[in-house]
C-alpha cells in the first residue's frame, strides 16, 4: 500500500491551546479523501500544516515518501492546493494569473493553461479581469491554477463554496476524472456532505482537532445497511403487532412522533401495513431508508460513538 500522506501525532498548539492533537491521518495513493468536521475543528490548520504554511507544534509528517522539513522546497512542486479564499492580481485576466503562477513554478507548458481553464470551464473569458469573476469564477480559477501543474497530490479546502448546483456537478466530474484518469490524488475538505459521499473513497472525521474516525466509503455503506421507517399514531402498540404477529425483533422504537425503525430486510412494507391496517392501528408513512454519510457524520460529531 503506497501512502501519498502519513502524519503521526500531529499537533498544533495556539497560547497552548490545541487545534489539531495527536493526528494520524492516511492518505492513500491515487484515491480522494474526503475531510469532514465542523468550522473550527481543525481541518484548515491541518492542510496549512502538510503544505509547509504552519509548522507543527509536535509529530511527523510525510509527504510523498518525503519527512516534511521547513526546507522541503521541491516536495511542494508536487502538490497543488486551495487553502482558505484564493487570492489573484485582480487587474489582469484568468489567462494572465495562470502565466504568472507557471512562471512562479517554473513551469513552462505553453498548452496547460487553455487546458486547465477549459477543464473548468472558465471559457471565453479572456477579455475579463479578475475583479469582474463571480465568486463561483474565482474557485473556479482558483482550481485551475491548482491543477495547471498536474501536481501528485492536490489539497483543495471547501472548493465547492459558491458553485451552483450546475457547477459543483462538473467540478465533481472533475474531481473524479483527475483521480481516475490523471492518477491524481485529493485531499478535499467539504461541508457538502452529500457530494463528498459521492466521490470520496475514504473519509476522515475530525473534531476540536482530534480524528474521530477514518475509514473506507464502502466499508461505511456496509455497516450502515437500509431501514423501513414507520410512522404510526400508537407507538407502543405498534411494536407489539411487530414482534408478537410479524415476529420481528430487529427493530428501534424512536422518541418523537411515533417514528419506528426496522431493521429486518425479511418482511415487505405491504406485510407491515396490513399488520398495521388488522390491528385497527394509523399508519402516517411508510418509507425504505439508507443510513447517509451526513447521518454518520452527525452522529460523530454529536456524540462521537460511530457503533451508536
Amino acid at each position: 500500500m503506497t501512502y501519498i500522506i502519513r502524519t503521526h501525532n500531529l499537533t498544533k498548539a495556539y497560547k497552548g491551546k490545541e487545534v489539531v492533537s495527536e493526528v494520524n491521518m492516511q492518505v492513500k495513493k491515487g484515491e480522494i479523501y474526503g475531510f469532514l468536521g465542523p468550522n473550527g475543528s481543525g481541518k484548515t490548520t491541518l492542510m496549512k500544516m502538510i503544505t509547509n504554511l504552519v509548522t507543527p507544534t509536535g509529530g511527523d509528517i510525510e509527504v510523498l515518501d518525503e519527512k516534511l522539513t521547513p526546507s522541503s522546497f521541491e516536495v511542494l512542486k508536487r502538490i497543488g492546493s486551495i487553502i482558505e479564499y484564493p487570492v489573484f492580481y485582480e487587474k489582469l485576466s484568468a489567462r494572465k494569473n495562470l502565466e504568472l503562477h507557471c512562471e512562479y513554478m517554473g513551469y513552462y507548458n505553453k498548452g496547460a493553461i487553455s487546458e486547465a481553464l477549459k477543464l473548468v470551464n472558465l471559457v471565453n473569458i479572456e477579455n475579463k479581469t479578475v475583479k469582474e469573476f463571480s465568486l463561483g469564477m474565482k474557485q473556479r480559477l482558483a482550481i485551475a491554477r491548482a491543477v495547471i501543474t498536474k501536481p501528485d497530490l492536490l489539497i483543495l479546502d471547501e472548493p465547492l463554496n459558491g458553485l451552483d448546483p450546475l457547477g459543483i456537478r462538473e467540478l465533481r466530474d472533475l474531481f473524479l476524472n483527475l483521480s481516475r484518469q490523471y492518477g491524481m490524488t485529493l485531499l478535499i475538505s467539504s461541508h457538502i456532505l452529500g457530494e463528498i459521499e459521492q466521490i470520496a473513497d475514504t473519509i476522515g472525521v475530525i473534531r476540536e482537532g482530534k480524528l474521530l474516525e477514518e475509514s473506507s466509503m464502502d466499508l461505511i455503506r456496509s455497516k450502515h445497511v437500509e431501514h423501513v421507517e414507520l410512522i404510526v399514531k400508537e407507538q407502543a402498540k405498534a411494536a407489539f403487532v411487530l414482534e408478537s404477529e410479524l415476529n420481528i425483533a430487529n427493530f428501534r422504537i424512536k422518541e418523537h412522533d411515533g417514528l419506528i425503525h426496522i431493521y429486518d430486510s425479511n418482511i415487505s412494507q405491504n406485510d407491515i401495513i396490513h399488520a398495521m391496517v388488522i390491528n385497527q392501528i394509523e399508519v402516517g408513512s411508510i418509507t425504505k431508508k439508507s443510513k447517509s454519510l451526513e447521518d454518520y457524520f452527525l452522529q460523530l460529531i454529536e456524540g462521537g460513538n460511530k457503533n451508536a
